[in-house]
């Protein structure tokens, strides 16, 4: 592995979702923005719903991330959660409707479960912002 690279692994309970040296990984931890390059001390966070952005010698893609953790080391970068898209992998039609659907219930407000849709409209936001459409 060249130095200026760091191995990315995403792993989900039912596969290995991405694995590939990268530039640099920027996620979303529940206290802030984390950018891990090559060479990065070790640490561990929470990750919060949000699309990390992987950074490549030919660009950036975004991973449509639902929590977990991420641990650090100098050489790796490992995230595991319980549920992480490629953008080719993701449904636009179907994140689009489930935005909708959780936007009507947040407006109504009446017997929802405010809490519930508050997390299904930002797990639909962010597979619509890994996909590339907001």
């Amino acid at each position: 592995m060249s130095v200026n690279k760091i191995k990315l692994d995403i792993v989900t309970p039912e596969r290995v979702t991405y694995s590939e040296n990268v530039n640099m990984v920027i996620a979303r931890a529940v206290d802030g923005d984390v950018g891990i390059l090559p060479g990065h001390a070790p640490m561990i966070a929470a990750l919060d719903t949000w699309p990390m952005r992987v950074l490549r010698d030919d660009g950036e893609i975004k991973i449509a991330i639902s929590g977990g953790f991420l641990e650090a080391r100098p050489k790796k970068v490992t995230i595991l959660t319980n549920s992480a898209e490629l953008p080719s992998e993701i449904d636009v039609k179907r994140a689009q409707a489930a935005k909708e659907r959780a936007e009507s219930r947040l407006k109504s407000k009446e017997g929802v479960d405010i809490e519930r849709a508050e997390i299904a409209l930002k797990k639909a936001t962010t597979r619509l912002q890994a996909a590339g459409k907001t």
